[in-house]
């Protein structure tokens, strides 16, 4: 789940039934420690200094908040217990855990939040001045629908192009967490970025660093929503941005949203069957990820050529005119994934898939899906309007899909069934 050394915030030296949120005198020993080499004038000068190592390490924002998540637990429950979680059963696996960081991590008392921008350099064509990101010759976004509208074109979720963002945020977050040991000496702590059952969109609002849009996602002003981001769960009393910076206080859901519900409007499948409430088993990031066996034939040709993930929603929201460059060459992209064709990626084998998806988020899906979900495109691409493409065109995919009629995989081979049907 983690990479590099850690430092559980659990102690075996602790008593394990101890309140997390005891009054100080019935603190441990350790924490005893804690208190006594750091009072809050030196807690204070600590947390300034996590921001400042954080933005060296190229984190964009960066919010200390409290563990108190008890306003999410209705919500989380209900939406579990709607079965919106699909196939994703380690989504449940935790139960409340995932609202209660101190019984995820036991002795946890804050949680550094981070974001990092992951835009590749190669769309965001702005000059460095406002006005060109207002300008729409200078805006990923149009440059993303153009691709959308080539039904050949094979679509690829814009943070899925470069290298895993779980290596490169991990690396940096055990960064941070080291600059931290080596200041106070050994404390409590673990990272997270994507890979446990935590509430990160919760925990960065709380932190300040961002509201919950209504397509589920955080937002900021000036930075849209193009970020990933990532936790290290602490036992050091910091101060929190809510108590000492009042102008980061804790966002709510939609805070600068408005009446604005582009992103819900935008999305192929309706999967946005609410504000703020995203119904897994009906979104394409889903379906072409997540989902192991088969893809709904309703769905399929709402899938369109989007063969992993979808930004359907962030491309239609107003504040990502200011989405920013990734800081890292790590989200450049790689193989060509911006302006591939279905066929081209349809054509590579098993050895090329892990070759060149080697240290890419995509290689976990696996070859069998990668190709399931390239068929769904193909189909889709033979059902679009005739004067949208080109007779050689439609035959390059024909003769594509034609080749792995008898595919080894009846997954496959179902879905590659289903595509020819249009030919």
């Amino acid at each position: 789940m983690n990479q590099g050394k850690q430092h559980p915030v659990s102690d075996p030296r602790r008593d394990p039934h101890r309140d997390p949120h005891a009054p100080p005198e019935a603190a441990t020993h350790d924490e005893a420690r804690i208190a006594h080499h750091h009072d809050e004038a030196q807690l204070a000068a600590l947390a300034s200094r996590i921001r400042d190592w954080a933005r060296e390490l190229g984190f964009g924002a960066v919010g200390i908040s409290d563990i108190d998540l008890s306003h999410a637990e209705a919500g989380l429950a209900a939406w579990l217990d709607a079965g919106c979680h699909g196939e994703m059963d380690y989504m449940a696996k935790h139960g409340m855990k995932r609202a209660r960081p101190a019984e995820l991590v036991a002795g946890t008392r804050r949680v550094i939040s981070v974001r990092m921008a992951y835009l590749p350099a190669s769309l965001d064509m702005r000059k460095g001045d406002e006005s060109a990101a207002a300008d729409v010759q200078h805006d990923w976004r149009l440059e993303e629908r153009l691709r959308l509208e080539d039904p050949t074109a094979a679509v690829v979720s814009i943070y899925a192009r470069g290298r895993d963002y779980h290596k490169v945020m991990r690396n940096r977050l055990q960064q941070l967490a080291g600059r931290i040991e080596a200041e106070i000496g050994p404390y409590g702590y673990r990272v997270f970025t994507d890979s446990a059952p935590v509430l990160e969109v919760e925990l960065a609002q709380k932190a300040g660093t961002g509201w919950r849009g209504k397509h589920t996602l955080l937002l900021q002003r000036d930075a849209g929503s193009l970020f990933f981001l990532g936790e290290i769960f602490v036992d050091l009393p910091l101060p929190t941005d809510a108590e000492t910076s009042p102008e980061r206080a804790p966002e709510t859901p939609g805070a600068h949203c408005g009446s604005c519900t582009r992103c819900i409007g935008a999305c192929p499948t309706d999967a946005i069957v609410a504000p703020y409430q995203v119904d897994a088993r009906r979104c394409i990031s889903y379906l072409t990820i997540e989902l192991k066996g088969s893809i709904p034939q309703d769905l399929r040709p709402l899938i369109g050529n989007r063969v992993y993930g979808c930004d359907d929603c962030q491309l239609a929201c107003p504040w990502n005119k200011f989405a920013q460059a990734a800081p890292v060459a790590d989200f450049d992209v790689r193989h060509g994934l911006d302006r591939a064709s279905l066929v081209e990626l349809f054509g590579w084998s098993a050895e090329d898939f892990d070759t060149r998806m080697q240290g890419s988020a995509i290689r976990r899906i696996g070859y069998e899906c990668w190709l399931r979900n390239l068929a769904v495109g193909m189909g889709n691409a033979l059902r679009a309007a005739r004067d949208t493409l080109s007779a050689e065109a439609r035959a390059a995919i024909v003769d594509a899909l034609r080749q792995r009629a008898d595919d080894p995989s009846p997954l496959v081979r179902e879905h590659v069934e289903w595509a020819l049907e249009a030919a």
